[in-house]
C-alpha cells in the first residue's frame, strides 16, 4: 500500500471502519439477525444464497467477496486498496534462509518456514539480536547464520529455555536462551541491540515497542499476534496521533479478537471439532431462548473433555446445569441439534461479511504502532513476510532509529 504517510493510511482505515461498524461489531454467533440484514436485505439474501463452496472460496479470498458485494455496497470496493501491502521477501530467498529439516529438531514444520521467511525479510542484521519471547529459540537459531553479532533469546519459561539451550548445543549453534520476564519493571535490554519478535502476543509485543523505543534501540522488528491478549479492557492507541484523533475508534477485546479470527492453518481434525461444538452451542442457544422466553444469547463456559466425548443431549444437560436451567423431559433433541446445524450455516454466511474487516482492523492496529515508532524517531517499513497459508499473522513492522 503506497501511503503518502502512515498517518494518512491510518486515518483512511479509521474512517472506513467507522463507516462500516454495523457489519463488524455484532457477532453473528450471538445475534441471529444482525441489524445490517434488515438495513441491507438484498445483501442478506445474496449472502444467504451462497453455497458451501462459495463460502470456502470467499473465506480464502475476502477481496473477491468484497468485489461481488460492491454493486450493492460500493464502498466495499476499497478493501483491496486499503489493505494492499508489499511482500518484503521472495519465496526463493525465504527458502534459502530456512533451517534445513535435519537441523530443525523439535521445530514444527510451519514454524520452521515462518522463521525462515521472517529472517529473510530482516537481512542484513547489523546488531546483537534479542529474540523476544523466544520459546525454544527456533527463530534465534534461524537468525544466527545471518548475524556477526551475538543472538540471545528471552523467555519466562525455564522449561522452554532449557529445551532451547539443549537444542542449540546439540546443533552446535552459538545462541543463548535465558529466563527473563519481559514484563518485569526492571527489564533492560542490551545497549544497541536489535529486538525481534515473531508472534509475541498482545501486551508482550507492545511492551517490546515501548521498551525498545525507551532505550533507543537501533532496530525493532515485530510480527504481532493476538492483539486482544491484554490487561486493558479497551485498546489505547500507542501513538499520540491516533490517541488525539477526534474520531478514533474505541475497540474492546472482542473487536481486537476479530482481527485474528482465522483458522487457515488449523488441521482438519481441529476444524471438525470446532464445527461440532459450534452446532451444539447454537442448538442449545435456541433451546434456552425458548425455555427462558428471553431472546438473548446465554454464554456457556468452555466444556470439559468428558463432554467432548459425549453427544448433543449430554452437552445440553451439562450446559443447562452450568446456567441453572431445568430441562423438561420432552425436549426434542434431534430437532434442536438440526436447528443448531441450520444456525451454523447462517452464522458462517454472516461471518463472511464480518470477516471482511479482519485485515483492516489488524492493519489499523499495525499502523498505530508504525505512527508510534515514527514519533519516537524511527524510520518504519510495513509489509508481509510470507504468504497467508503459512500464517495469517504475516505482517512485519521493521523500524530503524534515524540519526
Amino acid at each position: 500500500m503506497a501511503f503518502s504517510s502512515y498517518g494518512a493510511g491510518w486515518q483512511q482505515l479509521n474512517e472506513w471502519l467507522h463507516e462500516h461498524r454495523e457489519f463488524w461489531r455484532p457477532a453473528p454467533f450471538t445475534s441471529p439477525a444482525p441489524d445490517w440484514t434488515l438495513r441491507w436485505p438484498d445483501m442478506a439474501r445474496q449472502v444467504s444464497g451462497f453455497s458451501d463452496d462459495d463460502c470456502q472460496r470467499f473465506e480464502n479470498d475476502p477481496v473477491a467477496l468484497a468485489s461481488s458485494l460492491a454493486p450493492l455496497l460500493p464502498s466495499l470496493s476499497r478493501l483491496q486498496k486499503l489493505t494492499d501491502l508489499p511482500m518484503l521477501t521472495d519465496e526463493l530467498t525465504a527458502q534459502a534462509c530456512t533451517l534445513p529439516e535435519v537441523r530443525a529438531r523439535d521445530m514444527p514444520g510451519r514454524k520452521r518456514l515462518q522463521s525462515g521467511a521472517f529472517s529473510a525479510a530482516l537481512r542484513p542484521l547489523g546488531a546483537p539480536v534479542v529474540d523476544w519471547c523466544c520459546g525454544k529459540g527456533h527463530l534465534a537459531r534461524t537468525l544466527l547464520p545471518f548475524s556477526d553479532h551475538p543472538v540471545t533469546g528471552y523467555d519466562w519459561s525455564p522449561a522452554l529455555v532449557d529445551d532451547g539451550n539443549r537444542l542449540a548445543q546439540k546443533a552446535g549453534d552459538a545462541v543463548r536462551m535465558q529466563c527473563q520476564d519481559v514484563m518485569a519493571d526492571d527489564l533492560l535490554l542490551p545497549d544497541n541491540s536489535h529486538g525481534v519478535a515473531l508472534h509475541a502476543c498482545g501486551d508482550l509485543h507492545r511492551r517490546l515497542l515501548r521498551q525498545g523505543t525507551g532505550q533507543s534501540l537501533p532496530r525493532l522488528s515485530i510480527a504481532p499476534c493476538c492483539y486482544h491478549l491484554s490487561e486493558a479492557p479497551l485498546y489505547r492507541p500507542l501513538s499520540q496521533a491516533a490517541a488525539e484523533w477526534a474520531g478514533c475508534l474505541r475497540l474492546d477485546r472482542a473487536d481486537l479478537k476479530l482481527a485474528v479470527e482465522e483458522t487457515v492453518t488449523a488441521p482438519a481434525r481441529v476444524r471438525d471439532q470446532v464445527q461440532r461444538f459450534s452446532r451444539w452451542r447454537l442448538g442449545f442457544d435456541g433451546l434456552q431462548r425458548e425455555l427462558r422466553q428471553v431472546d438473548d444469547y446465554l454464554p456457556v463456559p468452555s466444556h470439559p473433555n468428558r463432554i467432548a466425548r459425549g453427544n448433543f443431549r449430554e452437552f445440553c444437560g451439562w450446559a443447562a446445569e452450568q446456567k441453572g436451567l431445568s430441562l423438561p423431559d420432552n425436549v426434542d433433541y434431534p430437532a434442536w441439534e438440526a436447528y443448531g446445524a441450520s444456525r451454523l450455516a447462517q452464522v458462517r454466511r454472516h461471518e463472511l461479511i464480518r470477516h471482511l474487516f479482519r485485515r483492516p482492523l489488524e492493519l489499523w492496529l499495525v499502523l498505530d504502532y508504525a505512527l508510534f515508532l515514527e514519533e519516537q524517531g524511527y524510520r518504519v517499513r510495513i509489509g508481509t513476510f510470507c504468504q497467508r497459508h503459512l500464517t495469517p499473522r504475516n505482517l512485519l513492522i521493521d523500524a530503524r532509529l534515524e540519526g
